[in-house]
């Protein structure tokens, strides 16, 4: 099945959390993060759209906010729905029961306005779909109860051309990658700070949409970066599960 090259590209403490840090290592940290993958003069890795979960979505865009619902609105036509198919860059948001409450059809994140995809299960409602269609927000169905990531990553590719994707987190949705086999890179900023919290990591398995299994990495490259941070990038290696 086609599908973009797939970067996992994640900013994170020495002890491999994700969780924002009241430090100016956090910050100056993240900056670079958002330069090496979003900055038009500055980006390495030629995306056309990244991928967040719904909580990440809801963390720091959406803010759990209730979407502006019309249960009676007529029924929507079936399938996908492509607002902007030539847009310069993509937010996808992985949303599979249409709970996210968005204002707007874009993402101004990392000095660009990037046009907003929702991902939906089947099982989303018309009322879910007929406010992301008065929204102008693209959106495409992959699985019927659950997530298809090959069939997500396989429509950004057929329907939006999409030949490079960052998977941006959270953990879970980070791992489900690994899992099924379809992450070709990750790329990790890293910077000199930790908290030691139990927050959540780079990678979390979660049933049912992954498990705990044993993958290893090549390092392609290591880089010092500003602020004692470090750009680390490796290669995933496929195993006989994936």
């Amino acid at each position: 099945m086609q599908k973009p090259y797939v970067i996992i590209h994640t900013h994170t403490s020495l002890d491999g959390k994700i969780h924002a840090i009241d430090l100016p290592e956090f910050k100056a940290g993240s900056q670079q993060y958002q330069e090496l993958a979003l900055y038009p003069d500055k980006q390495v890795f030629n995306i056309q759209g990244y991928i967040n979960g719904r909580v990440t979505t809801d963390d720091n865009t959406t803010f759990y906010r209730k979407p502006e619902l019309n249960e009676q609105a007529d029924p929507v036509p079936e399938g996908d729905f492509i607002a902007d198919d030539n847009a310069p860059m993509y937010y996808i948001s992985l949303d599979p029961s249409g709970r996210l409450g968005w204002e707007k059809n874009v993402v101004d994140y990392g000095n660009i306005d990037s046009h907003v995809i929702e991902v939906l299960t089947e099982r989303v409602s018309n009322a879910y779909k007929d406010f992301l269609r008065r929204m102008n927000i693209s959106y495409i169905i992959a699985g019927k109860d659950q997530l298809d990531n090959a069939l997500v990553l396989h429509k950004l590719a057929t329907v939006f051309k999409m030949k490079n994707v960052m998977i941006g987190g959270g953990g879970t949705v980070n791992w489900s990658y690994i899992d099924s086999g379809l992450v070709d890179e990750v790329s990790i900023v890293m910077a000199p700070i930790a908290d030691g919290s139990d927050e959540q990591s780079l990678f979390n398995a979660k049933e049912p949409f992954s498990k705990e299994k044993p993958v290893s990495f090549t390092l392609i490259d290591a880089k010092p970066l500003k602020e004692s941070t470090v750009w680390l990038r490796y290669k995933v290696n496929k195993g006989k599960d994936n």
